[in-house]
Formats: structure tokens, C-alpha cells, sequence
């Protein structure tokens, strides 16, 4: 199976865990002959089944559903308190006097692969981490094309040996979390026409680009460079129909200049956003903090009454660095310019 056997149009609007890309969302773009991502890694079994069937009720296009490979944490009781101890300056500035303990660190990965099998969108992709050959034979039985998140060589070839249809190669531009799995996620340094042709010169499976891609000419870039398609999180971030909230948005729609950088403080794990006051408060502490999912599950009461209360110096602006370059538009009309620009009806 290839992918334009699956989508026409070489464009994959990338997942956007937090609630920020909604069922109409997807299935606008895969209306328009992309391929829509429902970004599941957040949500329960019971809002991945409920939010599919809204996708299904507005396209019969395929679409993806995006998981992160994880496992649910156990930490212990002192080292909850001591992360809790080091976010005070942060959720103190609230008003609060305390920090709440988090009723569970993430969901089930292993029930929302079930759910996902039951589900058998026709594309699903993994991040964070890498199935095992068994899953991958499963998820190829329900008719499931898989695509895995890469961020160097070895993890490629890791997803080509367990049997992935296709690989994201994302660069370091990319915004939001970053896939690493295998070594230090400090070490995951190559940008994205850095990683691509190495990429495609180690597997024989399609490559799909990631980070940084905003405009046709990118897409246009990446094609020439070996891959078969790119997919852009940013770029769909500000659409007509994502559910990010209205101050968010103007950030990410007035960032000009605004540095982007990666940072571990809102969610313990490497991720790319606009800096700003708590990257700045919490920079003392990064290299200690929990890893996620323990650190994101902390610090989420505390970005969700930031976000109520517009205050996105304590919010998580997750984009990548073309983030200057976004264009807010539905998200079709956004795929027809972009198919446009490189010259594809």
C-alpha cells in the first residue's frame, strides 16, 4: 500500500494533543483530499470512539488517528511533592495554595490500542515511543496503515524492522513534543532537510517530512528531497476550525520574531513552543523535573486556568519555528493554496 493509495494529496495536517484539533477539523481536511489527524494520546477510549464517529458522520475520506506509546507511571509519593514543591513559584502566582494531585498520570495505552483496533480508522501514527512486531501484525489485520515518529536514523530503521508502512521524520523545527525514543532527546538535533535525506537513504519505506513546513514551496522542498508527503501541525494550528482558545491563537498569529524553544517544563519531555514566563521561572529546575507523563499531568490545572484566564505567559504555545508564516483559513481553503503553490490540482 502506498500513500497516495490512501490520500491523494501529499499534506497530513499533524495531530495537536490538548483538545486543539476537533472531529470537524479532520475531516475538513481529509474532505479535501488530505489526511486528517485526531491527535487520541489525551483522550479516553469512550472520547476516541465518540469524537471517530463524529469524524465519520462528516467525511467517508480516511483519516488518522495519533497515539502516544507510553506506559502509566507509578512515582512515589515524595517525588510527587518535591515536583509539586518546584512548580510553587508557578501555580502560587495563580492565587492557589496548593497543588491538586492528579486523579492519573495519562490514559491506558494499551486500552486505547484496543479501541483503536475495534475503531479500524484507515491510518494510524505513534510517537513518544515504537510497537512491537505483534502490534503492528494486529493493527495490519484490522486494515490499519502505520506510520511511526522518528527524530534520526536508528528509530527509522526500528520502525521499518517491526513492520511500519511509513515513517514521519520530524526535525527539530517541528513545534509541540518531540518523538525521540531511542537515546537522549538532547541528542535529536538535525532539522528537517538535515534528517530527510538521511532518512530516505536508510529506509525503503515512504518517508514523510516534518517541522517547519508552512508553505507550498516548503511541501515543494521536501517532495524533491525524497519524501512522499509532509505533514504540518502549525500550519493547521490556526484554522477556522481548531479549538485552540482566541488568546492563544493571536499569540501565535502576532509572533513575529518571538524565539520558540524547546523546553521540558510544562510537560517533562522535550517540546517546542513560544518562550515565555514560565520557561523562564522554571528554567532552573528543567533538567530535574519528572518526566512526562508525570510532569504534564502536574502542570495541566494549571495551563487549563491560564488558558480560562487568558494569561498565556503560564500557557503551553506549542509551534513549531514557521510559526510567523501561519495563515489563519478553514482548513480546506488552506489545502487548496497549499496544492496550489506546488502546482497540484
Amino acid at each position: 500500500m502506498t500513500l497516495a493509495s490512501v490520500f491523494p494529496h501529499p499534506i497530513i495536517q499533524g495531530p495537536t494533543a490538548g483538545g486543539f484539533n476537533t472531529p470537524a477539523q479532520v475531516a475538513a481536511v481529509s474532505n479535501a483530499g488530505a489526511l486528517g489527524s485526531l491527535a487520541c494520546s489525551l483522550l479516553s477510549p469512550e472520547l476516541i470512539r465518540a469524537q471517530t464517529a463524529q469524524i465519520r458522520a462528516f467525511t467517508d475520506r480516511p483519516f488518522c488517528l495519533n497515539f502516544f506509546v507510553q506506559q502509566t507511571p507509578n512515582p512515589s509519593i515524595d517525588a510527587v511533592e518535591q515536583a509539586k514543591q518546584w512548580l510553587k513559584p508557578v501555580w502560587s502566582s495563580l492565587g492557589w495554595t496548593e497543588l491538586p494531585t492528579p486523579a492519573k498520570w495519562c490514559e491506558d495505552f494499551a486500552a486505547q490500542f484496543e479501541a483503536l483496533i475495534a475503531l479500524r480508522p484507515a491510518v494510524a501514527s505513534f510517537t513518544f515511543g515504537i510497537l512491537d512486531a505483534e502490534q503492528v501484525r494486529r493493527l495490519h489485520e484490522a486494515g490499519i496503515f502505520v506510520i511511526g515518529t522518528i527524530t534520526h536514523v536508528d528509530e527509522a530503521l526500528a520502525w521499518e524492522r517491526c513492520g511500519a508502512d511509513a515513517v514521519i521524520a520530524s526535525g527539530l523545527e517541528s513545534g509541540g513534543h518531540r518523538g525521540t525514543f531511542i537515546g537522549a532527546q538532547e541528542d535529536a538535533i538535525l532539522g528537517t532537510f538535515e534528517l530527510l535525506p538521511l532518512v530516505v537513504a536508510a529506509v525503503r519505506i515512504p518517508v514523510i517530512s516534518a517541522g517547519g513546513i508552512m508553505h507550498g514551496a516548503d511541501i515543494r522542498r521536501a517532495l524533491d528531497g525524497g519524501a512522499q508527503a509532509v505533514q504540518m501541525g502549525t500550519a493547521f494550528l490556526v484554522s477556522d476550525e481548531s479549538a485552540i482558545g482566541p488568546a492563544y491563537k493571536q499569540r501565535l498569529l502576532t509572533a513575529g520574531e518571538h524565539p520558540t524553544r524547546l523546553t521540558r517544563t510544562f510537560s517533562g519531555r522535550y517540546a517546542r513552543g513560544l518562550e515565555n514566563h514560565f520557561m523562564r521561572m522554571m528554567a532552573d529546575q528543567e533538567s530535574v523535573l519528572p518526566p512526562y507523563p508525570i510532569q504534564n499531568a502536574l502542570t495541566s490545572p494549571i495551563r487549563a486556568e491560564a488558558g480560562k484566564r487568558g494569561e498565556t505567559e503560564l500557557m503551553s504555545l506549542w509551534c513549531g519555528t514557521g510559526v510567523a508564516r501561519a495563515r489563519p483559513m478553514p482548513a480546506a481553503k488552506l489545502v487548496e493554496t497549499l496544492l496550489a503553490e506546488i502546482g497540484k490540482k
